[in-house]
């Protein structure tokens, strides 16, 4: 057993990177250590429900819990007429108010956070964010980047630029997407600078928000699904955790009113997308004259699905990668989570996404040939049957899943990364 040391983790105030970090959190605590989180209010009680101490770090201007837990729900929520947009088109409103909130979680984070840390004393300290916390890098003790979004948030020249979701052949596209996204960031860029000042740092280039870290930086990608890369990311401080899926819950799949023997499809655009009610209605009314079944995650709108078709079933949530595990096709929104789940488990996809890196999943999922790349709105019954034959038929998809879930599962991710952050504490 290791030299017990304390590892706070500081996930992203969301689902996908708050359930990663749990993972990795496990697997460092079987090897001795012991595992914190720090955390916006609003993930109140999603670790503790793991058995790991909380520590908060207001994000944001304080207010009641309930309102805190719901600030990103709405906050997306409030874009859905954007998901319609191009990826490019969606820089001058989502993509442009969601780093404006974000620079503002890091002032925030940067009044509580220095005295929080030297509360919790962590030997060790993982961020899996899209901006520095300041605190962070400058509190004296080694600090590890967890990158669960898509690879390409380590920019290249040779990749298609971060939240485009474009081809990695459009090198035209690529050149307009990152000069768009530049010049509609630029103020709120110079405001972080001018943050970062007032903190000791130095600036950071035009539309960069945050580096690597010294030690080591920790991807979610796997190999088989990564770019090619001009400028190879070096070894001894990149690590690509082959998916790092996580165990959940087991769970049985119900009985159908119909369709019993036809196969199952899961349906999820995660715990933000599901207030895209009207996309789901569609595609629930559309599945059920399919020869599937089909299990949909909805959300909190539960109550908005009537008359349902026999051969769907809807709920609010559902321990994800063990459903992912037992259904033949998924269809989701392109969220890292999903995108590695079902390469983990082999599962084909059709992938529809709506914001930041989920187009850029789509496009690889559908680019490395692992899946289906569906305009979230423009669509049409046919197109929709004939990609799930594909997914439930296409023998070289399916050959070429199974050899690259074999690969992610001779790879355990979380004791690959809790080996990892062990060998960085060793080498304090």
């Amino acid at each position: 057993m290791s030299e017990r040391k304390v590892i706070a983790f500081f996930p992203e105030a969301a689902y996908g990177p708050a359930l990663n970090s749990v993972g990795i959190a496990q697997a460092c605590e079987a090897l001795g250590h012991k595992a914190v989180f720090l955390t916006d209010p609003g993930m109140t009680g999603v670790y503790s429900a793991y058995g790991f101490e909380e520590h908060y770090v207001n994000m944001s201007e304080p207010m009641p819990t309930e309102e805190m837990a719901r600030y990103w729900t709405d906050f997306v929520n409030g874009h859905i007429p954007n998901f319609r947009k191009d990826p490019i088109d969606q820089i001058d409103n989502y993509v442009k108010e969601c780093w404006a909130a974000v620079v503002e979680t890091s002032k925030w984070a940067q009044k509580e956070l220095p005295a929080i840390l030297d509360r919790i004393k962590p030997d060790l300290i993982c961020v899996d964010n899209i901006i520095l916390f300041p605190a962070i890098k400058q509190y004296g003790k080694p600090w590890v980047r967890i990158i669960s979004c898509s690879e390409n948030e380590v920019e290249d020249s040779d990749i298609p630029p971060y939240l485009s979701g474009m081809s990695i052949d459009d090198k035209e596209g690529h050149a307009r997407f990152r000069a768009r996204f530049e010049e509609v960031i630029k103020p709120i860029h110079d405001d972080f600078n001018a943050f970062l000042a007032t903190c000791g740092e130095e600036p950071y280039p035009l539309g960069t928000f945050f580096e690597e870290s010294p030690c080591m930086n920790l991807l979610l990608y796997p190999d088989p699904v990564k770019f090619e890369r001009r400028h190879p990311l070096p070894a001894d401080r990149f690590h690509y955790l082959q998916g790092c899926v996580r165990q959940d819950k087991p769970y049985e799949i119900p009985q159908f009113r119909a369709n019993n023997d036809k196969p199952l499809l899961y349906v999820s655009f995660g715990s933000l997308g599901a207030g895209d009610v009207e996309l789901l209605q569609r595609l629930i009314a559309t599945i059920g004259t399919l020869p599937y079944r089909a299990l949909f995650n909805v959300g909190e709108h539960v109550a908005r699905y009537t008359d349902l078709p026999d051969n769907v079933i809807v709920s609010n949530w559902y321990p994800q990668p063990s459903v992912i595990a037992q259904v033949d096709a998924v269809i989701h929104h392109g969220g890292n989570n999903s995108f590695t789940e079902c390469l983990y488990f082999g599962k084909p996809a059709i992938v529809m996404p709506y914001v930041w890196d989920g187009h850029d999943n789509a496009m690889r999922a559908q680019e490395s040939g692992h899946g289906f790349s569906l305009h979230r709105y423009d669509w049409d019954a046919a197109e929709l049957g004939e990609k799930l034959a594909l997914c439930v038929g296409d023998k070289a998809l399916a050959e070429r899943l199974k050899n690259t879930s074999a690969y992610m599962r001779s790879r355990n991710g979380q004791q690959d990364a809790a080996h990892i952050l062990d060998g960085v504490l060793k080498n304090v």
